[in-house]
């Protein structure tokens, strides 16, 4: 199930399997072409500016000009508007469920009125506070190309804008008035080179008769079994194209394009406890998504752990010794780590604001360093998913050194400035229509005294002696996880494992289920021990107050001390009584 957390209640974002952003294309609809190509790729395919660009651009300028002669004028105006082409396709025991195509356009207008110290969007306090003035929401535009549609609803958005953050403004006036003066006085918004860049719009082409064959073959080694359930294979292809334009006179033409394949299955044990499993692929070409024997050995491989897992222990509440692996690493610095110190969380006082104090202070061992780097394609042989060029504020996007050999140097920053962080490094992101906030990107841990993987497994055996227990624990694979950032709830985390082993003394190791990883960040860091010399990507959607964006990261597997586990929450339905309709080979009923 796919969940969108909001940090008002305190929880910071999930990163999801990769399988959500398959459940938020809503609104497509069936085409019958082959073949699907995004009208603004027929306008721009050359590195002309679209004629949407235009339009906008016109529109912003006459918009805020006629704006400048009122009482209270405002400082700033920015559109931001998204035109998303998507197919999709997918197969559920190898027979198709869905083959569609779908083409919308949405804005984000960001109306800004009082200053750049002062301003409308600035954080109202205390309780019911966050209600005063009610959200902006996205606004929808016309597909086609014909600027005066465009621009008509443009002009009809701004206005409306314009008259709530002038309500905004005074209600952040009042507010301030009377509450306490705030921990950080920076400003509300910082003055960023504009930037001016129109790139080509490449065509995006998806034969979708071949993707049809291609779910079909995928799903259908699952209905051999009767006791495997919810077999799926999706494909999908989203290009979004983002035209910006600004009043301080950024004018910016962008495109990207991802190509996702994910599958998914699952049983159930006799006590009634899910058992998922999960393969996602990912690729910025349609090249770069993996050959049908690649695939089919995955599918081969997700049924025999399916199996497995039917007959595997349960594993109790446990605190001890354990190595995630490169994948489980990486989605458990995300969410451990990377939500932490992304900036509007320093000023926000509803945040924990763990690493707020920490810059120049070690937070990590010191053989360890975190990257953030949007303009990073490629790492480890693997396609990047959270790659862009600008972000969604008009910055344009640059590598970031968050943790340099274990000292915490930066946080990730949009155009909301904190103390001692003046202006954005490029990852002022969202979600299409959603107002950005600082948010990851392309998260990569760099290890500078690597082991080997089986030097790891010893440290770990080692450990299990030292501290006297009867086994560790290998966390082999995840399906994603959630962190809790403010102060109300425990600042901690939840990774959710899918593949988990007993390591015991004696190098046996054992497959179990029904275990979450949790913790809280600072305890946990402190008992990282070594790392190993492996590079694993994770590509997934991040999901928190700004919308679902692309991510990836990539880690070593790492040692740790002391983690502890939860027993993880179950159904208490039955497997079903029914035989499954099996052919009379497979010795199912007829």
């Amino acid at each position: 199930m796919m969940i969108r957390w909001s940090s008002t209640g305190g929880t910071s974002g999930e990163f999801l399997k990769i399988s959500s952003l398959f459940r938020i294309a809503a609104g497509l609809c069936i085409s019958s072409f082959l073949l699907v190509c995004t009208c603004a790729a027929q306008t721009a395919k050359n590195g002309d500016a679209s004629p949407v660009l235009t339009a906008a651009k016109t529109e912003l300028d006459r918009d805020f000009g006629a704006l400048k002669s009122e009482t209270i004028a405002p400082y700033y105006l920015s559109y931001e508007i998204i035109d998303s082409n998507t197919v999709t396709v997918a197969a559920t025991f190898g027979a198709l469920v869905q083959s569609t195509a779908g083409h919308h356009r949405v804005a984000h207008i960001d109306m800004r009125v009082g200053d750049y110290a002062l301003d409308n969007t600035h954080q109202l306090r205390g309780k019911g506070a966050a209600d005063e003035v009610g959200s902006n929401g996205m606004v929808t535009l016309p597909v086609e190309d014909d600027p005066l549609p465009i621009r008509s609803a443009l002009w009809l958005e701004t206005d409306r804008r314009y008259k709530r953050a002038l309500t905004q403004l005074a209600a952040v006036q009042t507010n301030n008035q009377v509450n306490v003066e705030q921990e950080d006085r920076s400003a509300d918004f910082s003055h960023e080179k504009p930037e001016q860049a129109v790139e080509p719009i490449p065509e995006m082409h998806v034969d979708r008769k071949l993707w049809e064959d291609k779910a079909r073959k995928y799903t259908a080694p699952f209905h051999r079994y009767g006791d495997l359930f919810n077999a799926t294979a999706t494909m999908m292809a989203d290009q979004e194209v983002r035209w910006f334009v600004s009043s301080d006179g950024s004018r910016i033409q962008t495109s990207t394009t991802y190509y996702r394949l994910f599958i998914e299955a699952s049983s159930k044990a006799p006590d009634g406890m899910e058992l998922p499993r999960y393969e996602s692929f990912a690729a910025l070409t349609p090249q770069g998504l993996p050959d049908d024997a690649t695939v089919l050995k995955a599918v081969d491989k997700m049924i025999v752990d399916l199996k497995a897992l039917q007959a595997a222990p349960i594993v109790d509440p446990y605190t001890g010794p354990a190595i995630l692996s490169g994948r489980a690493t990486a989605v458990f610095f995300h969410e451990v780590f990377g939500h932490r110190i992304e900036g509007h969380r320093q000023k926000n006082e509803e945040e924990g604001q763990t690493f707020k104090k920490m810059i120049g202070q070690p937070v990590l061992p010191t053989f360890l360093s975190v990257d953030f780097d949007p303009t990073l394609k490629r790492y480890g042989g693997v396609d990047l998913v959270g790659s862009y060029t600008f972000d969604d504020e008009g910055v344009r996007a640059r590598p970031v050194v968050a943790v340099k050999d274990g000292i915490l140097e930066n946080f990730l920053m949009g155009r909301s400035p904190i103390d001692g962080f003046p202006n954005s490094n490029g990852h002022g992101r969202a979600q299409a229509g959603f107002e950005p906030v600082a948010r990851q990107s392309n998260l990569v841990i760099i290890n500078s005294k690597p082991i080997s993987r089986e030097q790891l497994k010893q440290l770990l055996i080692a450990q299990i002696k030292e501290q006297n227990k009867p086994f560790g624990l290998f966390f082999d694979d995840i399906q994603g996880g959630f962190t809790l950032t403010g102060r109300t709830l425990p600042n901690a985390f939840n990774v959710l494992p899918i593949m988990v082993y007993r390591i015991y003394p004696d190098g046996r190791e054992e497959l179990v289920r029904g275990v979450d990883l949790v913790g809280t960040p600072l305890t946990t860091f402190s008992k990282i021990l070594a790392a190993d010399d492996e590079k694993d990507v994770f590509n997934g959607i991040c999901g928190a107050e700004s919308g679902q964006v692309p991510v990836s990261a990539s880690g070593p597997a790492i040692l740790i001390s002391q983690i502890e586990v939860q027993k993880k929450a179950k159904s208490q339905e039955r497997p079903p009584i029914l035989p499954a309709p099996l052919t009379p080979m497979q010795g199912g009923a007829k």
